[in-house]
C-alpha cells in the first residue's frame, strides 16, 4: 500500500480520494480503510456486490448497463458514470421503488478516443433538463476520463475544458459541487485543472 500517496491526497483540502479496488480483495479494502481511505470505487456491478460492506462509502465508476441498476440502488452512495437518458430514467425508476434519492454524476466524453465512454457534449443540456425533473435522482456534478496518452499537454487541455464546462454549469446550477477527474496516471494534472475528486487504484497499491 502506498501510504505516502494516501496521506498526501487525504491532506489536500477539498479533494475527495476514491480508492479504486477493482481486482483487489475485501481484505485490501479493509487495509485501505485503516490507512484513512473513506470512499471506494468499483467498475463492475458483480465485483461490487461481492465486496460490498455497508460500513464503507461506495461509488460505481464504470460503465453501467440499465439491467444492473436495480442491484446498486440503496447500496452505492454515488453513480459516477451516468452517460444516457435511458440510464438516468432507470436509476429514477429503481430509486423510486426503494424511496431513496440516488446521487449521480454525468460522465462527459471529453476525449476523442473512440474507446472511451461518456455522454457527447452536444447532449449534455438535454440530459440535465431531464434529470432536473426526476424526484429520486440528485445530480451532483460531472465526471470524465481523459485520453490515455503520453501527450500531457492534451490531457491538460481536456481537463481544462471540463473545468470550464463545470464552472459555466455551476453558474446556472449552484447546487452541483463535484468534478471527478484524474486517475493514477494523471491525477496531478487533473487537480491542477480544478478536479475535486480523484479515482485512484493502481498507484495506491504500489
Amino acid at each position: 500500500m502506498n501510504k505516502i500517496l494516501i496521506d498526501e491526497l487525504l491532506a489536500m483540502p477539498n479533494i475527495t480520494l476514491v480508492g479504486v479496488t477493482k481486482k483487489h480483495s475485501k481484505e485490501e479494502v479493509d487495509e485501505l480503510a485503516k490507512l484513512g481511505v473513506k470512499v471506494f470505487g468499483e467498475n463492475r456491478v458483480q465485483e461490487f456486490l461481492e465486496k460490498y460492506d455497508p460500513k464503507y462509502t461506495w461509488h460505481l465508476i464504470g460503465h453501467l448497463q440499465t439491467n444492473k441498476v436495480k442491484y446498486l440502488i440503496g447500496k452505492v452512495d454515488m453513480i459516477e458514470s451516468v452517460d444516457s437518458l435511458k440510464l438516468a430514467k432507470e436509476i429514477e425508476k429503481q430509486a423510486a421503488k426503494k424511496n431513496v434519492i440516488q446521487k449521480i454524476l454525468i460522465e462527459v466524453k471529453i476525449s476523442h478516443d473512440p474507446n472511451k465512454t461518456g455522454l457527447p457534449l452536444c447532449e449534455l443540456n438535454s440530459l440535465i433538463a431531464a434529470i432536473e425533473n426526476m424526484k429520486h435522482v440528485k445530480w451532483c456534478g460531472l465526471m470524465t476520463i481523459a485520453s490515455h496518452t503520453e501527450d500531457l499537454d492534451l490531457v491538460g487541455k481536456e481537463f481544462e475544458q471540463m473545468n470550464q464546462l463545470f464552472n459555466d454549469l455551476k453558474k446556472e446550477h449552484p447546487e452541483i459541487n463535484t468534478l471527478s477527474m484524474g486517475m493514477s496516471q494523471d491525477y496531478q494534472i487533473a487537480i491542477e485543472h480544478g478536479s475535486n475528486m480523484v479515482r485512484i487504484g493502481t498507484a495506491l497499491f504500489e
